[in-house]
């Protein structure tokens, strides 16, 4: 993080402009059009075109695709994502010429600041789906929040909303400690694992960036934890901690247990005394936690349980979470953003107990650091399915330094194919799809292309 002179809210005026690099992420392009809504002239640069790219500049945005220091033209700061370097010819640029660069979680946290009630929802998976079950309770109960969530929630037709509300609600990441720049009152902590390995040294050192994390929170606040995972009951250790969970002794709990048709049906209790019945639209053991944190949540914010019993109702899932594609030859296509062992582990369980003949997994593994480190794991998860197809590994912000492909891990899956591109990836997954199979298209990249290709219309017309 670099060092500037004055806060990031000193430049929160109308008519500053704002130059954003990595306009089109996933957190960025929310940030673009609250930043436009406060008066800011919002202008940005990503590394390529895309849908997100294309829907900024229908607000009248600016977007260059490639990183030139000529795109910041005459800003009066820089705003970058967390995967943006110092050697990236914008930030370089702007460094020689006295333009102010700051993280775009500096300004979340800055815009965070000016709300009675922030909720941030952190862990290591997890985020997106709680984060997006909590915003579908504050809507039912009329809060009128804002909302940041990296993934598109059907509900609002895109990953954020800007509302009049005393409350804002944001998915908190803790990669590159970005979190450490927000201000949560109240403070969420799903699990706490090894992941981001490229950045963090090992699991400890993980544990330190959460504990950090939840000690932002005021005395006024609150820390919810989830009491089922080690990680997260570690870094809570000696705070006067809220807690949910399933198995361990809690404060919010699910009774009576069910399930309706394969999705989950419970009664929330705080204290041992009834607070919501849920019905969840959604799949899964985790999904039950999920709805857990997102009630706890609810409660130390004083929602009354009828919010969250119909915002949970409502609830029918964030994009690219288990997200129903379509059908191809008799097979389902899903698709889901899974790209931790643990991740894959609650969605193959979970995909595995739905009654389909097979469950074939077209897996694009997420960065060499991350599929080099948790290797064994990942191998052991993906002999979940019945068949994998393995597209090589999706690099984001990363050189292959390590000289690890997904080749490696096909040779450790039995039942596996390894596929060199999307394109190829596809058709593998079409060869195979027949009636009654479950195909999951899994990863964090551009793995969800797979099964675009085939309910393409020319895919159709070719079945």
């Amino acid at each position: 993080m670099m060092h500037n002179e004055n806060p990031i809210s000193d430049f929160f005026v109308p008519g500053t402009r704002a130059h954003l690099v990595g306009i089109g992420g996933v957190s960025m392009c929310p940030l673009a059009e609250v930043l436009r809504d406060k008066g800011l002239v919002i202008q940005g640069s990503d590394i390529s075109e895309s849908e997100t790219v294309k829907h900024l500049r229908s607000l009248g945005i600016p977007v260059a695709v490639g990183h030139n220091a000529d795109n910041l033209g005459d800003c009066d700061l820089v705003i970058r994502t967390a995967a943006v370097h110092d050697g990236n010819p914008e930030i370089a640029g702007a460094i020689a010429r006295g333009i102010p660069v700051y993280e775009r979680a500096q300004a979340w946290g800055a815009i965070m600041r000016h709300y009675p009630n922030a909720l941030c929802v952190s862990g290591t998976h997890g985020k997106t789906t709680t984060t997006s079950m909590c915003t579908h309770i504050f809507m039912a109960a009329e809060a009128d929040p804002t909302v940041m969530i990296g993934g598109t929630l059907p509900l609002l037709h895109s990953g954020y909303r800007v509302g009049q509300g005393d409350t804002i609600i944001l998915e908190s990441c803790e990669y590159c400690n970005s979190f450490l720049s927000f201000y949560p009152t109240v403070a969420v902590v799903l699990n706490v694992e090894a992941d981001h390995l490229d950045f963090f040294k090992d699991l400890e050192d993980v544990k330190r960036s959460f504990r950090k994390f939840v000690e932002l929170v005021p005395s006024r606040g609150r820390v919810v934890v989830n009491a089922d995972n080690a990680g997260a009951r570690d870094i809570a250790g000696g705070l006067d901690a809220f807690t949910f969970g399933l198995e361990a002794a809690a404060e919010c709990t699910a009774v009576n247990l069910r399930e309706n048709k394969g999705r989950p049906v419970f009664d929330i209790h705080v204290h041992r005394t009834f607070y919501a019945h849920a019905e969840l639209k959604v799949y899964g053991r985790h999904n039950v936690s999920n709805a857990l944190a997102a009630a706890s949540a609810a409660y130390v914010l004083g929602i009354p349980g009828d919010a969250v019993e119909k915002g949970l109702a409502s609830f029918t899932g964030a994009g690219r979470r288990f997200e129903y594609k379509g059908s191809f030859n008799g097979a389902e296509i899903y698709d889901d953003y899974a790209h931790h062992p643990d991740e894959l582990h609650a969605l193959l369980t979970t995909a595995k107990g739905l009654g389909y003949r097979r469950l074939i997994v077209a897996f694009q593994p997420h960065t060499y650091s991350r599929t080099a480190k948790l290797f064994n794991r990942f191998a052991e998860e993906l002999k979940l399915a019945d068949v994998v197809v393995l597209a090589e590994i999706y690099a984001a912000r990363e050189q292959n330094t390590l000289g690890i492909s997904s080749t490696d891990l096909c040779e450790k899956v039995p039942s596996s194919v390894y596929c060199s591109t999307l394109d190829k990836t596809a058709e593998a997954v079409r060869r195979l799809a027949q009636p009654g199979d479950l195909i999951l298209t899994v990863g964090a990249g551009d793995i969800y292309r797979a099964g675009e290709k085939l309910l393409s219309p020319k895919d159709c017309n070719d079945t």
